[in-house]
């Protein structure tokens, strides 16, 4: 296990699913945390238990960060208290489920502005620190769905793929400079994401749902190793190298019948 005890690591989304799990991931290498989300109450209520725990020092940061020109601002708030961040897990995001002309558009570009513009911000501001400091550690979360056209998640599924191609390519720009990128593309996993999303789980969801603390564990060992890119469970390896072996097009007519609900 990577010891990180003593550096900052900062995670977006930090007050449900993944990110209480990549948080407490991490504060058990030591890392000290900033959590980052809108919902401040249960990130406090996660920091009390980490610090009780593990003795690491966390700073909570209720933000919104589906709007421009949160990374510099974001840099500029730690900068001022003295954090220089080594880890930066970019985990905020969330899915819009239905027919793409039957949803609200402002919700889908709030969407698109928290899985795209906004990580793309904080990976600015922060992999500039990083790569001025020789050192660092960068781990994007994209989607099983990034990797083939999702009918009823189209701009969720496309967001994604955005997200997988973006880090695959700064894992190869960033490596030389000392930085580590790596893009984690979970699966359906036991988070709120369906909640959220406004989807009832199906059968073939069910059967493949993962549990999120072994997801985050897969994603933080590709971090750690460099790896560009990882896909965590079998079910979700398989999907992902059917994809290319089966047309284009029939990969998005077996999508929509395994999302349906």
């Amino acid at each position: 296990m990577e010891k990180l005890n003593g550096k900052w690591a900062l995670v977006t989304g930090a007050s449900s699913g993944f990110g209480m799990d990549f948080a407490g991931a991490l504060a058990e290498r030591g890392a000290n945390l900033v959590l980052v989300a809108r919902r401040r109450e249960p990130m406090e209520a996660l920091a009390a238990r980490l610090r009780s725990d593990h003795g690491v020092k966390v700073e909570v940061i209720g933000m919104d960060l589906a709007r421009p020109g949160v990374g510099l601002e974001l840099k500029q708030l730690l900068s001022e208290r003295d954090i220089a961040v080594d880890v930066l897990i970019n985990n905020a995001g969330y899915g819009v489920y239905g027919d793409f002309v039957e949803q609200a558009l402002d919700r889908t570009l709030d969407m698109l502005q928290l899985n795209m513009l906004s990580l793309t911000e904080l990976t600015h501001a922060f992999a500039a620190d990083m790569v001025s400091r020789g050192s660092g550690h960068i781990l994007l979360v994209a989607s099983l769905g990034g990797y083939q056209a999702t009918p009823t998640y189209a701009a969720y599924a496309a967001s994604k793929a955005y997200v997988l191609l973006f880090g695959e390519a700064l894992n190869t720009e960033l490596a030389p400079k000392g930085v580590k990128v790596s893009v984690l593309s979970p699966g359906i996993t036991a988070t709120q994401f369906l909640a959220v999303s406004g989807q009832r789980p199906t059968l073939y969801q069910r059967l493949v749902m993962m549990r999120p603390r072994p997801v985050v564990n897969t994603g933080l060992a590709a971090l750690f190793k460099g790896k560009a890119s990882v896909i965590p469970g079998l079910a979700n390896k398989l999907t992902a190298f059917s994809n290319r072996l089966a047309p284009r097009s029939l990969q998005s007519k077996v999508a929509l019948q395994l999302m349906k609900n």
